[in-house]
């Protein structure tokens, strides 16, 4: 875990008296969720412990009993931390510094372990809820499996919805918010300082061509790919547009552009990237970018790696600091121009658009069948379902609103006639224009644009991850506020970048193999192929190279760093104002 060295603030006694209180805050939540899910496990089985069917789920429900001691240790790590920093007349030089570092705000072990807190209750619900629905499908007393269920789900809501609110409650709500606004900045103005550099002649640059034959998504991806080449290696992007599917005209007839100085590499030889030995392309003064579905070799600064200066930062306040990185990149290149915004506003006008609100994305078309599975309205209204099930515990909801984005005009209809409960925004034109054979023109733009617009803007989304689309409104969900990493449930894929490097979770205890699983050593470095959202995902072993299932809760994911430039003559490091 990386340590900063810290400066003090004059009322460090006051701040270290809050400190305690926090944690001890925390530590008590903590044992109250531990209580509960013991109860929530114990309950249900306890009434007729003679029977078979008590003893049938005593044993699928074993596996989950160890999941909970996993929560009761991190309750016990949080009161020995208390412990070890009690009392008035403690040595403050005894205190890990790191607790104070960089002006205040919460440390990063403490951030980490709530949001794994949060994490590990989500996948005790999705172990029970596979291995008790099993017996429902098997018809042994559907009832009685269906009533356990039931208040399983309950008790896991409540367990969420305390959760949700610790970071409310340990007073760093206004400095995640703050320090997530500053980082941000940071990264624009980075961006617009290499984008228009002081000579463009002279300039350093990289040629990317928009003429990837794939939907927008995927072209805002690759946009996004070039952004980040440039960022690593100081170089301005040219983006060559002409001709683009959507517009052919180009991006900038769209979009802003995006350098309001450097658009040209005048006449100087472009050289292809990586090329060869003899083309020595690293140094070449302008380069041009494959897909980066053909690069062999890639590099390590490519997704889902996050700059090492930054990174420190970002974890203290966001949850997935690669999607957030890549939202960051979003964010500077969509910019529409006047026509496109004014287009925007007025179809967002006729909406009744007010918070709470799901989004709710739904990939039909060309997807079904090759890249994703079908999935049913049902699929997506569980999980709708159960956000505004969680929210109900701590306020009156007074409309349980959808946004609905798809590309099957028929899908809006039949969920207002199917779920007459909840009020559906949405435009069956915008689905319309979305179809495969209209898809490709300004109007359709226009709609995709509302679409990922809206979905950023609502509180949580429903989507499949196997959708660029789906994937674009969770990366802009990240630019537009500190943290969204818990706003989104996937009906398939865990999130990714097309033509990423290595997704890798990092063992944390040691895991003997039963069944299909694997086993590992703490600190092993696992490769992820996705979360079968049972309570195990799958993966292979760097260390072994053996396949298998792993328990998800047993490991976290790997933040790959790297030494990206920083950019240090732009602006000094605005924390140290405030130590």
């Amino acid at each position: 875990m990386m340590k900063l060295h810290p400066g003090w603030h004059t009322g460090l006694d006051g701040y270290f008296m809050m400190y305690l209180t926090k944690w001890k805050r925390a530590a008590v939540l903590l044992l109250f969720i531990w209580i509960a899910v013991t109860y929530l496990v114990i309950s249900p089985l306890r009434c007729d412990s003679s029977s078979e069917e008590s003893i049938d789920f005593q044993e699928r429900l074993k596996t989950a009993s160890l999941q909970l001691e996993l929560l009761k240790q991190q309750h016990s790590n949080l009161i020995s931390q208390i412990k070890k920093s009690s009392g008035l007349n403690v040595n403050l030089n005894e205190i890990d510094a790191a607790e104070f570092h960089n002006g205040g705000g919460p440390s990063e072990e403490y951030e980490n372990l709530r949001r794994r807190i949060y994490s590990n209750t989500k996948e005790i619900w999705y172990f029970i809820n596979h291995e008790l629905t099993k017996l429902v499908n098997d018809d042994v007393q559907p009832e009685k499996v269906q009533a356990i269920l039931d208040q399983v789900a309950d008790r896991k809501r409540s367990l969420l919805s305390d959760q949700e609110k610790l970071p409310k409650l340990d007073g760093y709500e206004d400095w995640r918010r703050s320090e997530a606004s500053e980082v941000s900045d940071l990264v624009q103005k980075r961006l617009k300082y290499l984008q228009n550099p002081p000579d463009c002649r002279d300039a350093r640059k990289v040629i990317c061509n928009l003429n990837k034959g794939c939907g927008f998504g995927c072209q805002l991806h690759h946009i996004v790919y070039c952004l980040i080449f440039a960022y690593a290696t100081e170089r301005t992007l040219i983006l060559n547009s002409k001709g683009w599917r959507y517009n052919n005209k180009g991006w900038e007839y769209v979009f802003h552009p995006i350098s309001d100085t450097c658009t040209t590499a005048y006449d100087d030889k472009v050289v292809p990237w990586p090329g060869s030995i003899l083309t020595a392309s690293y140094d070449a003064k302008v380069v041009s970018l494959p897909f980066i579905d053909s690069v062999s070799q890639k590099p390590k600064f490519l997704p889902l790696a996050v700059p090492s200066d930054l990174a420190h930062r970002i974890v203290r306040f966001n949850g997935d600091p690669s999607s957030w990185w890549i939202g960051q990149m979003l964010k500077y290149v969509l910019k529409p121009r006047a026509a496109m915004q004014k287009a925007i506003n007025e179809t967002i006008a006729k909406m009744n658009f007010k918070n709470p609100i799901v989004g709710v994305h739904i990939r039909r078309t060309d997807k079904v069948g090759t890249e994703a599975a079908f999935h049913h309205i049902d699929e997506y209204m569980v999980h709708v379902k159960e956000y505004y099930r969680t929210l109900e515990m701590t306020k009156h909801v007074d409309k349980k609103r959808v946004y609905l984005a798809t590309d099957d005009a028929n899908v809006l209809q039949d969920a207002r006639n199917k779920y007459k409960e909840y009020e559906f925004l949405g435009d069956p034109s915008i689905a319309k224009t979305a179809a495969t054979h209209r898809r490709y023109t300004p109007l359709s733009l226009t709609g995709l644009l509302v679409d990922l617009h809206m979905l950023a803007m609502c509180d949580y989304i429903v989507c499949t991850f196997s959708s660029q689309v789906g994937r674009v409104a969770y990366e802009m969900m990240q630019a537009n506020r500190p943290d969204a990493s818990d706003s989104f449930h996937s009906l398939d894929d865990i999130y990714y970048f097309g033509g990423q490097n290595a997704h890798d979770r990092r063992a944390l205890m040691n895991h003997e193999a039963a069944g299909q699983e694997i086993s590992f050593q703490a600190g092993d470095l696992i490769g992820i192929a996705g979360n079968h959202w049972n309570g195990f995902g799958r993966g292979t072993n760097k260390r072994t190279n053996l396949n298998g299932l792993i328990p998800w809760y047993k490991t976290a994911d790997h933040l790959v760093l790297y030494p990206f430039p920083e950019y240090k003559h732009l602006q000094p490091d605005t924390r140290q104002k405030d130590l």
